[in-house]
């Protein structure tokens, strides 16, 4: 399943919500067909009338009132992953992402250390997106996800290469991966 928006709220009183999307078309989130809750029990079929940035506002296959569509809020509606188009060259849906091994690599590609961390979640604050990256001690990182950070995404492999950053994450002498926020205990 992959989630493609959350209900955001109600707008009038003839049980409208705004919804906010994650295609790349908002209003594509209406062309998937029937979209589901995350425990797969109720289905939803949107109707859009308005658009705005990010989010749209939908009518709702037997939402009728507001009370109804206020009931709905923060609602994450679903597709089967099998119903998404294949994405492009240097394109990555986000759930394929999650997961992922992330291992460090040096300027010149060869490896630094291998299983730095996993793939959390993928987080987008206004920047652009970040890769959360655990690491295997619980230390969570944050690395831009552009191909300057991570010139390598091998689905197949389910492994990712990030390169080092200077300020970000580096070596130290031993060879030891060292995240930014443990830079000036290192020394």
């Amino acid at each position: 399943m992959v989630c493609l928006g959350v209900i955001a709220g109600a707008r009038g009183l003839n049980g409208e919500v705004r919804v906010r999307s994650f295609t790349g078309e908002p209003a594509a989130i209406a062309s998937y067909g029937r979209l589901t809750d995350a425990a797969r029990t109720r289905r939803f079929r949107l109707t859009v009338r308005a658009c705005r940035r990010d989010e749209v506002i939908a009518a709702i296959d037997g939402v009728t009132g507001r009370s109804d569509a206020e009931a709905l809020r923060g609602l994450h509606l679903f597709v089967e992953r099998s119903a998404l188009p294949a994405p492009a060259a240097d394109e990555f849906y986000i759930a394929d992402l999650i997961g992922l091994t992330a291992d460090l690599r040096d300027a010149g590609g060869a490896l630094v250390t291998a299983a730095f961390g996993r793939v959390r979640d993928v987080v987008d604050v206004g920047g652009g997106p970040l890769l959360d990256i655990v690491r295997p001690s619980g230390e969570d990182l944050l690395v831009p996800f552009s191909r300057a950070a991570v010139p390598v995404v091998d689905l197949a492999a389910g492994r990712i290469a990030i390169a080092e950053l200077p300020g970000l994450i580096s070596a130290d002498g031993d060879g030891e991966p060292v995240a930014a926020s443990r830079l000036a205990e290192a020394g």
